[in-house]
């Protein structure tokens, strides 16, 4: 159990990364998460009426069961395998999470300033998920895919909007990180 309980170094996780892109890329798939709306919206029969949701949704069906597996395997990591905590984060990244106003325990992965049930349910808390969960759909839509997809399955297949995406994801990121929640954080 503390192999499995500790976290896995790159040399292992990477190579898992890679066998799994190898596998899906030998099978004509690619991998992405924000693809499954579309899927549920067309079996739920939208298509009729919006030429974007008219596709054959079975063929994509295997792409449910692995956002289902993420689900299923993010609930046991998270109550039976220890995943409330991370490794760790450095020094300079809790003092500039201190210097946010941001103290709890900064090896949780969701600093109760934020994600609390008081933080998500008041209107600071309200609107920064609405609003941050409305930029991610749309951004997924407008990038054609999101940072899974783009960043794991499309860079794999060496799409050149694949690259452009992610380093729009860096930099928005980036810019989110340092100008834009500490600002949001103070309000």
């Amino acid at each position: 159990m503390d192999t499995l309980l500790a976290p896995w170094p790159w040399y292992i996780g990477g190579p898992m990364i890679g066998a799994t892109m190898g596998l899906l890329l030998l099978l004509g798939k690619s991998l992405g998460l924000s693809s499954n709306f579309r899927t549920i919206c067309t079996a739920c029969g939208i298509g009729k009426n919006t030429q974007f949701f008219n596709f054959q949704w079975k063929n994509e069906s295997w792409n449910l069961i692995f956002a289902l597996g993420c689900i299923i395997g993010g609930f046991i990591s998270n109550n039976y395998l220890g995943g409330n905590v991370l490794a760790g984060v450095s020094e300079q990244t809790a003092e500039h999470l201190n210097q946010l106003g941001i103290t709890s325990n900064t090896h949780h992965v969701l600093p109760t300033e934020l994600f609390s049930k008081e933080a998500v349910f008041s209107l600071k808390g309200i609107l920064m998920l609405s609003i941050g969960g409305f930029l991610i759909g749309f951004g997924s839509r407008y990038a054609g895919g999101c940072t899974s997809g783009h960043a794991i399955s499309g860079l794999s297949n060496l799409q050149l909007p694949s690259l452009i995406a992610v380093i729009g994801y860096f930099i928005g990121g980036l810019i989110m990180t340092f100008f834009i929640l500490p600002f949001i954080i103070q309000l």
